[in-house]
């Protein structure tokens, strides 16, 4: 019996497989079946897995995110979606979740069959993404709420009961803002270009235009436009020749001076800032007047001297019992537990191997021919001969285990939010729990922002008149989830806190890593490790609405040349989705966030099993010892 129902599950694999590769109309997809979080990247898809056990509902949810991959696959350009996708968070967040409404409601529109399917797997991510049914805006994801009416305009579906919340507080105030604009969606849904205007025109409404970026359709006119210049200019010399070379000499006189006047304003630009810090060293600073730079590791002369600050009034370093009273954050905790019981047994054995490879590590030898201690039983054979020989004695003797402590820096950004920062807070407490056990301190921070858009720290700008180029403009909130002298029993239950809704918000990684880097540099263990967990750059749309486009990504880079260079610090990097490689010298990149336990203990074993000169010399005697 238990075969056949395992036939019939192996049956729906295959059917299953075949009909997402004639949706797809893509017949070399593959398609595989696990644990893992359901996904899909090119030409690859991951899915449940599918077992003897299913229930009806559970096939319908399967088959429904095999439906909406099948049907992104045939619907979807990525090319296109590229060309059109906001600058800014927030509207990128919108566009991306109202081109999936798209994608699905072709599907459920055009097969009654489909949308039962597509239905079932909405209610089911749904019904595992709400932890805090909360009442407030601010806390709820906007994107959510206008995917879903974009979904109930184009299908005519009502919400699911338990994503009704999500659309009951956003709706009067989209419907005011982009109505219209929602409205005339029905008539694009076939066309993504179209579409993908319409949509910008709808974050537009809904106070966002500012993210949107430039106009990638003026864009276009623009690029045309440059390539016909050169075929005028073409024309033009060979009708006037003489004066073109006229104007190619004054063009020249010009190009000269105008590159006097920049070199003599480079020298003076240097000179002022030269002369500064001497002006400004031992005066008082206020808030606004004159930007607060944030102090780097370690003395450098080779640092870049942009990176500022309008304000650190409003920043907040905070432990994480502080955030949140003590009966939410035992009921937060108890829902991490049952969101990954699973995954915490696949990490709790990664776990214990780690810790066997570091006990292992822990080299002991003996001294022999000692007067007490433990009896050396392979030398009674001299008793024998020579009954009046001395019993030998052995002692073990424990080399001493590297004093080490380890920094779990973990992304804390609205883009962790769901399954990445689910398993990142698991593995966390898994590998607290495992390096405490071997002798290791572990230390847990988080990093996000107090606010969207700026918060007090944008306020305060306005308020000024908007000076130009203010630097970094918004709250920061560092979190300190478990200190490095924190039994990890009375930290546990903190961890709980990153499942709180309206925690995640923007990432600053930049003064993260300074911030956890200093916190490191004052321990007094003889090795300090610092472990980043992120899931891509760093974004803060209101810094980078008045900065260029790289100023938080140039300065992340600085901080980390600074500390892999200079430091004594080991830094090491995981990337989630996100590759991390083009930043740090070591570090990994994994697809899937549950991959993040396994990256993190062989992360951490590489890092043991690399032996300094201290360790090679320290290891010899012992040697010695044990041949003796």
């Amino acid at each position: 019996m238990a075969e056949a129902r395992e036939g019939k599950a192996e049956e729906f694999k295959r059917v299953l497989s075949t009909a997402m590769k004639t949706i797809a109309d893509d017949p070399e997809l593959t398609v595989s079946f696990g644990n893992e979080t359901p996904a899909l990247s090119g030409n690859k898809c991951k899915l449940p897995q599918v077992t003897s056990q299913f229930t009806p509902k559970d096939i319908a949810i399967t088959r429904g995110l095999s439906d909406s991959f099948a049907l992104r696959l045939s619907n979807h350009s990525d090319q296109i979606h590229s060309k059109y996708r906001p600058e800014g968070k927030n509207a990128r967040a919108v566009f991306e979740a109202v081109e999936q409404a798209r994608i699905e409601a072709l599907g459920a529109n055009a097969m009654p069959g489909m949308a039962q399917n597509l239905n079932a797997a909405l209610e089911d991510r749904f019904a595992k993404a709400v932890v805090n049914r909360s009442s407030n805006r601010r806390d709820t994801p906007l994107e959510e709420a206008v995917a879903l009416m974009v979904r109930e305009r184009l299908t005519g579906q009502a919400p699911p009961a338990n994503a009704k919340m999500y659309v009951d507080l956003w709706r009067p105030w989209i419907e005011e803002k982009a109505a219209s604009r929602l409205s005339n969606l029905g008539s694009a849904i076939h066309d993504q270009t179209e579409f993908a205007r319409a949509s910008r025109d709808i974050i537009a409404a809904l106070d966002m235009a500012d993210e949107l970026g430039d106009d990638p359709d003026q864009s276009d006119e623009t690029d045309n436009q440059d390539d016909t210049e050169p075929d005028a200019g073409e024309r033009q010399e060979t009708t006037d020749g003489e004066d073109e070379e006229s104007q190619q000499s004054a063009a020249e006189e010009l190009q000269d001076s105008e590159g006097d006047t920049d070199a003599s304003e480079m020298e003076q630009q240097s000179k002022d800032m030269d002369e500064s810090p001497d002006d400004i060293e031992g005066e008082e600073q206020d808030d606004g007047d004159e930007p607060w730079r944030p102090q780097l590791p370690f003395s450098s002369l080779t640092n870049d001297n942009f990176y500022k600050v309008h304000t650190n009034q409003f920043d907040e370093e905070i432990a994480a019992e502080d955030l949140c009273d003590t009966e939410e954050l035992t009921r937060l905790r108890n829902y991490l537990d049952k969101q990954l019981s699973n995954l915490q047994g696949v990490v709790a054995r990664l776990a214990n191997r780690l810790q066997r490879r570091l006990m292992a590590q822990q080299n002991r030898s003996w001294d022999f021919d000692l007067e007490e201690g433990v009896l050396n039983t392979a030398r009674l054979v001299r008793i024998v001969i020579d009954p009046m020989h001395p019993l030998s004695f052995k002692v073990e003797q424990d080399t001493k285990f590297r004093d080490t402590v380890v920094t779990l820096l973990l992304d804390n950004s609205g883009s962790m939010r769901g399954r990445p920062i689910t398993v990142a807070a698991t593995c966390a407490d898994i590998l607290a729990r495992t390096l405490e056990r071997c002798g290791v301190k572990v230390e847990i921070l988080g990093f996000t922002t107090k606010a969207w858009k700026g918060g007090q720290s944008r306020e305060k700008w306005l308020g000024a008149g908007k000076p130009a180029n203010p630097g970094r403009l918004n709250d920061l909130r560092h979190i300190i989830y478990k200190s490095a002298d924190q039994p990890w029993r009375r930290a546990r239950r903190n961890l709980g806190l990153m499942m709180r809704e309206g925690l995640l918000k923007e990432n600053i990684d930049g003064e993260a890593l300074i911030w956890a880097h200093n916190r490191l540099l004052a321990r007094s263990e003889q090795r300090r490790i610092l472990m980043v967990i992120s899931d891509g750059a760093p974004v803060d749309d209101s810094t980078l609405s008045v900065n260029s486009g790289n100023y938080l990504e140039r300065h992340l880079r600085q901080v980390i040349a600074d500390i892999e260079g200079k430091s004594p610090i080991e830094l090491i990097a995981i990337g989630i989705g996100h590759d991390v490689t083009r930043y740090y010298k070591r570090a990994v990149t994994i697809i899937d966030a549950e991959e993040l336990g396994g990256a993190m203990t062989e992360k951490l074993a590489e890092l043991f099993e690399e032996n300094g000169p201290q360790d090679k010399r320290s290891a010899q005697p012992a040697r010695r010892r044990a041949r003796a």
